[in-house]
């Protein structure tokens, strides 16, 4: 059997198991890259070094966080032909998986995190939907599919179980979150306990942040886009990325003392070493002010 056979069969038996737009995902990477540079290959006959190559060719094409992800593919396709019995090792576990390269983080500064939240405070269609988005860093499609049976008023915290998705041909669709290990519940600022309570009084809809034209629906992903766009403009704020909210929650709960396996727990399917790398000039920073208070403590006890 070749590998590009196996991929056949491998992306069969995973069709009812993953969201559809991480199943195109995969078909994607598998035929534009995998399939063309290793597909005619025999599988029991695909070696580390075959794959190092392969990854070292993409290094050279594509950006670091599309390598990783093609990797992905092609270990878990690799994995379930090991545990098939098809091959004796998996390949992909001889090698260095490639590393995201991971870039300077777009953050909100204090000073700019107060102007946009005097922005949003202005406008009642939106304000606690980013008010909750920036103090919990939940994704946009998690937030976006919120149910009032996800909140917990009584304890304070918010189931996180599904999210919503655009599918191919623009049918708006709530589906379970990405992994299992998505699914969590979170524990609420007091803040945002009193702003969903608000807000549940009034409440027309299953949904706790609904579509404002049609509230039997969930709120478009894209529309929350666009509209943090026309905040950020509206502030005159620099122009970042709606994920990059959810980078300035993680940084402002990392200064603020959260230590990183509870945020890595709030975040979603993130170990705490991958927190870790992504947030390490924060950490460094914490580390520095953690010797530093260490070495003030324990100085006195070192003079004569």
């Amino acid at each position: 059997m070749t590998l590009s056979e196996w991929l056949d069969k491998w992306l069969e038996n995973m069709a009812d198991t993953l969201q559809p737009n991480t199943l195109r995902n995969y078909r994607s990477y598998i035929e534009n890259h995998i399939r063309p540079a290793l597909g005619d290959k025999q599988l029991a006959r695909i070696t580390p070094k075959d794959v190092q190559w392969f990854y070292e060719k993409l290094n050279n094409t594509l950006a670091s966080c599309t390598v990783r992800r093609i990797h992905t593919t092609l270990h878990g396709a690799l994995k379930a032909a090991k545990q098939a019995h098809l091959i004796a090792n998996n390949p992909t576990e001889q090698i260095i998986a490639p590393r995201f390269s991971y870039g300077a983080k777009q953050v909100l500064t204090d000073e700019q995190l107060d102007v946009f939240m005097k922005v949003i405070a202005e406008d009642e269609v939106w304000c606690d939907f980013f008010y909750t988005k920036l103090t919990t860093g939940l994704r946009r499609g998690e937030i976006c599919g919120l149910k009032w049976e996800d909140f917990d008023e009584a304890n304070g915290t918010l189931k996180i179980c599904r999210t919503v998705y655009r599918e191919t041909g623009g049918e708006l669709t709530a589906g379970d979150t990405k992994t299992s290990a998505g699914v969590r519940k979170i524990v609420l600022p007091v803040s945002t306990v009193q702003v969903l309570r608000k807000r549940k009084k009034s409440a027309l809809t299953e949904w706790i942040f609904p579509n404002p034209l049609k509230p039997e629906q969930p709120t478009n992903p894209g529309s929350t886009y666009r509209q943090l766009k026309v905040l950020l403009k509206r502030a005159g704020l620099p122009n970042i990325r709606f994920h990059d909210l959810r980078q300035t929650f993680s940084v402002r709960a990392l200064q603020n003392g959260v230590d990183v396996k509870t945020l890595s727990a709030m975040l979603g399917p993130y170990s705490a070493g991958f927190t870790l790398d992504t947030y390490a000039h924060v950490t460094t920073s914490m580390q520095k002010r953690a010797a530093n208070a260490v070495g003030n403590f324990l100085s006195g006890t070192l003079q004569p």
